[in-house]
């Protein structure tokens, strides 16, 4: 009698042969771009099932089950949209329903959930219990797909969300290959009736350049690269998405974009935490490779990139990776010129105790592990030769804040100093990320009274008290955009590599001992002193949030 495993090889064997072969890049079309009938209209997904891989692991919790309820709740999710939870526990459906209406309840911007909406919601919840290295996991994984395309109706399309470590990325992609369940994007194009297929993946994307274009080729072996979504949530935020608008929407402000009017750049990606329980994964990680690598380069690009020809994920990111390619590595003895790394050590932040990063559970007593990095990158092109622009991160920073901070030169001060006032604060336009979403511009003004005195003031939009409705969380956002084929706010493998291009030189300069020191700084604090000197250097100072 065949063992179960033997069945499982055969009937993927018959999946495999009856698959058409991945068509090369000259043969595919086109995908329609959704953005041209107005800039991110409302939607609604076409009919898909949602195969999350890794269903009961924090994320589904936290995340996704609360953005895909809030897409429910706003409309954006048709009647035969499908969940299959794909993991090793062993739960029955009734148990992971429980699982997602628990994250819900505790996560969601709208919470609790509604009774009739939950029941509604839930039908359309199922679990599917396997190994992730066993091949009939897949195989009754497919069948269990086809059965939920004829009785749902959700038309063959499949969106897979690998909600994993990314060590687990090829074994995965490469079963799901193997059981037929990577093709049909490829089907649909060669005019069959079979719908489109979608990957989406988490950071890290790799943990350097040669890890990092590894992952991409176990990949492309696998899905075009139209059918790889490589998030990043912090591009799926309401004031990212709103840079485009802001700046190409606006007379006021693109022609002042450059060099000549700029004077220089602060991003800041600040977090108050330690490392929450994750000590062993952050040990080996860093704070340059977990949130420079993605966050701070995707909003440096965006903020610095050219009018795309129009809005077409393909032109967004072309202009994005433009942005990359120009930014200059650096020599080690520019690492150790132009970067400070830091190791928080015991303090204070927000009224509670915050023990050395040292003395944190999975994490190497003589770690030289970095949790805060400060760095000044060029972008040696037309828009912005000259131009600094100051990247830092850090945990067991005072405020959790992510922001863009735009210094613009000093008003000409002859005319001010005869009258009296010796110097005027230079214009500073902030873009606060999170948490309270907006725009600040901060400008002189007169003080009202006799004489000339100068004060700086603000004004400041904020999208809560102007719109007066909730943004979408960033996951509602991106989870939409896979679902409907936009790519705009996702990360190509172009990028990805040309981000380690960028880093991997400072990491081997730190690696070597040639990029300058680990310096430590308190909890609670904005970083070491030698974060402060580096723009001390050059006559600025960082902003404080």
């Amino acid at each position: 009698m065949a063992t179960r495993v033997e069945v499982a090889d055969e009937q993927a064997g018959a999946r495999e042969r009856e698959r058409p072969q991945k068509p090369s890049r000259d043969e595919r079309q086109p995908r329609p771009n959704p953005l041209r009938e107005g800039l991110r209209l409302e939607r609604m997904a076409e009919p898909c099932t949602m195969v999350i891989c890794g269903a009961t692991g924090d994320l589904a919790e936290r995340k996704l089950a609360p953005a895909l309820y809030n897409c429910l709740l706003s409309g954006s999710l048709p009647p035969e949209f499908t969940v299959v939870g794909f993991a090793r526990r062993d739960l029955s459906d009734e148990a992971f329903r429980a699982h997602l209406l628990e994250g819900i309840n505790k996560f969601s911007r709208n919470r609790p959930a509604k009774p009739a909406i939950w029941d509604s919601f839930a039908r359309g919840i199922e679990y599917h219990r396997g190994d992730f290295d066993d091949p009939a996991a897949y195989v009754e994984l497919a069948t269990r797909l086809d059965r939920i395309d004829r009785d749902r109706g959700t038309a063959g399309n499949r969106l897979f969300y690998l909600a994993v470590p990314p060590a687990l990325y090829p074994e995965i992609v490469n079963h799901l290959d193997r059981a037929g369940l990577a093709a049909a994007g490829q089907r649909r194009r060669r005019g069959t009736k079979r719908g489109w297929t979608r990957v989406i993946v988490e950071k890290p994307f790799g943990s350097d350049l040669e890890s990092a274009r590894t992952l991409n080729h176990e990949l492309a072996e696998v899905f075009d690269e139209e059918q790889v979504y490589r998030i990043d949530h912090y591009l799926g935020k309401e004031t990212v998405q709103n840079l485009a608008v802001f700046r190409f929407g606006n007379g006021l402000f693109e022609p002042i974009w450059n060099r000549r009017y700029i004077d220089s750049v602060q991003i800041t990606v600040a977090e108050t935490v330690g490392v929450e329980g994750r000590g062993e994964f952050y040990d080996a990680t860093g704070a340059l490779r977990d949130v420079v690598q993605g966050h701070a380069l995707q909003l440096m690009a965006i903020f610095a990139m050219d009018p795309p020809v129009e809005f077409h994920a393909e032109d967004l990111r072309d202009e994005k990776l433009k942005v990359l390619r120009a930014v200059k590595p650096m020599s080690p003895a520019e690492v150790a010129t132009n970067t400070v790394r830091g190791q928080y050590v015991s303090g204070w932040v927000e009224g509670a105790k915050l023990v050395s990063y040292r003395d944190e559970p999975e994490v190497e007593p003589d770690s030289q592990t970095e949790t805060f990095v400060a760095l000044k990158l060029g972008i040696d092109s037309w828009r912005w030769a000259g131009v600094p622009f100051y990247l830092r991160t850090g945990k067991g920073l005072p405020s959790r804040v992510t922001e863009i901070a735009v210094q613009f030169k000093q008003a000409p001060l002859a005319l001010f100093a005869r009258a009296g006032v010796p110097q005027i604060d230079p214009n500073v336009l902030a873009i606060r990320v999170q948490p309270d979403e907006g725009i600040l511009l901060r400008f002189g003004a007169k003080v009202p009274g006799q004489g000339m005195q100068i004060r700086t003031v603000n004004m400041d939009f904020r999208y809560g008290s102007s719109f007066a409705v909730d943004s979408p969380d960033a996951y509602e956002t991106l989870l939409l955009d896979a679902m409907v084929g936009d790519a705009s706010l996702f990360t190509r493998d172009d990028e990805v590599e040309r981000a380690w291009e960028i880093l991997d030189p400072i990491l081997e300069a730190w690696q070597a001992g040639q990029g300058g020191p680990l310096h430590f700084y308190g909890a609670g604090t904005w970083g070491p002193p030698a974060a402060d000197e580096l723009l001390e250097r050059d006559g600025r100072a960082w902003r404080r949030p």
